[in-house]
């Protein structure tokens, strides 16, 4: 499509700072971490799947796809909402919230904190959702034009409003701290992280649940997505899509799936004799002010996030190991993407390896920055990069060292995720071995 030539340039960006650069920071700490995505119904089943090369693409099961042009999703599989909350509970939320409440149940489960009217109000929510329950709001209006309004059900609201995965957990745990969910497209669940992990450096909490969860592959979503321009309708070869970063490159695939963090302020963590998985150093937000779907063409805001995230950090590009890309797999954003890397890292970018997980798991929307965010952890855990599948043909304007379908063993002490979305929202996490 047509884009206007606006938008700022790479140092326009130069006003931006994080104002606590001169002080001395307490380090904010994982302790727990959870997910169900495509790949896998835990951290241990989609991490195994992930560094195996796996593709999470299939067949659309959702809904009868026989007058679409895309007919191929990355779906959550096997998920049962009644292993995670109860049968009654899980009719009244959407599958969006089923979804987070399973990833916040392995995440506290492994942080083992326990939350008690006593410190329930120092314990924060942010579980971001860019869609929310789109799922239900289609079910209703079919509802209402086929058997009248008074047929909605009275959950309706609950299940379809973005922060409702954010109440529920908060109503789950007896949460009394903060309790929101951060909208920005495909960089919600980065940002949403991003501003947990500000609150707990602040002061305001001593740990938080954060993350996000998507469920938008329904008729309405996926037709939405695929008259952008944006999708793949690779549907009778769908084992070599998406493919980022490849000169063929045609579209994204649309993917689903929930995950989440638990973090704390070290200091409170090491009280509790807590097991603390890495350490989040850094995060930053910039946005394009460009185009309501494109990306900014050189990428200026992306670069300018990643720069960010990295001073807030206290890293230099020569220290970072790993790069989890946005990836999506479409022409404008692979090259974009690349451009800032490029423009942030300087020659280092030649020398720095990176990789679309987007590949295996499709793009899960607002969820995926939160995926990717425990990938670059278990990374750094396990020495291992996860690959970019799909990757036949190189394109000369994409250039760097993008993991080619196999995981390559290196030991990582730092790892950053980028996640760039739609409004032009550019959100950069900074992942780091903790010591």
């Amino acid at each position: 499509m047509e884009v206007p030539r606006r938008g700022v340039t790479h140092n326009q960006y130069e006003g931006y700072k994080d104002k606590s650069q001169g002080e001395i920071m307490e380090k904010i700490v994982i302790t727990g971490m959870g997910t169900v995505n495509p790949l896998g119904l835990s951290v241990n089943e989609s991490w195994r799947a992930a560094v195996g090369g796996v593709s999470g693409v299939g067949p659309i099961t959702q809904f009868d796809t026989s007058e679409y042009l895309v007919k191929i999703a990355c779906e959550v599989k096997n998920f049962v909402p009644e292993n995670y909350i109860e049968a009654k509970e899980a009719r009244r939320r959407d599958r969006f919230e089923q979804l987070a409440a399973a990833a916040v149940k392995e995440a506290m489960a492994q942080s083992a904190l326990t939350i008690s009217e006593e410190n329930s109000a120092r314990i924060g929510v942010v579980i971001s959702a860019a869609i929310g329950g789109l799922k239900s709001l289609e079910d209703a209006i079919f509802t209402v034009r086929d058997t009248g309004p008074r047929r909605v059900s009275p959950f309706l609201i609950p299940m379809l409003m973005p922060n409702g995965a954010s109440g529920l957990t908060a109503i789950d745990y007896g949460i009394k701290g903060p309790c929101l969910s951060v909208a920005s497209a495909c960089a919600s669940g980065a940002d949403g992280i991003g501003a947990a992990w500000m609150m707990l450096r602040n002061g305001t909490l001593d740990a938080a649940i954060a993350g996000a969860s998507e469920a938008a592959i329904c008729r309405a979503g996926v037709a939405a997505f695929d008259r952008l321009g944006a999708m793949s309708r690779r549907n009778d070869d769908y084992s070599m899509t998406p493919q980022p970063f490849d000169k063929n490159r045609d579209g994204l695939v649309m993917g689903e799936g929930a995950a989440v963090l638990v973090m704390e302020t070290e200091s409170h963590a090491k009280k509790r004799g807590a097991n603390i998985l890495a350490e989040l150093a850094g995060h930053a937000s910039t946005v394009d002010a460009f185009h309501v779907t494109a990306p900014h063409e050189e990428g200026a805001g992306g670069a300018a996030a990643i720069r960010h995230a990295l001073e807030a950090a206290k890293v230099n590009p020569d220290e970072v190991g790993y790069i989890s890309a946005h990836g999506t797999g479409t022409m404008l954003n692979d090259l974009s993407e690349t451009k800032a890397v490029k423009a942030a890292f300087g020659a280092q970018a030649y020398k720095t390896p990176i990789s679309s997980t987007k590949s295996m798991t499709g793009h899960m929307m607002g969820a995926t920055g939160a995926l990717e965010a425990i990938f670059c952890v278990q990374a750094i855990r396990e020495g291992l990069l996860p690959p970019t599948i799909h990757y036949e043909t190189p394109d000369p304007e994409c250039d760097l060292d993008y993991i080619p379908n196999k995981a390559r063993e290196a030991k990582i002490n730092v790892a950053i995720s980028n996640a760039f979305g739609f409004g032009g929202h550019n959100a950069v996490l900074v992942v780091k071995k903790y010591a």
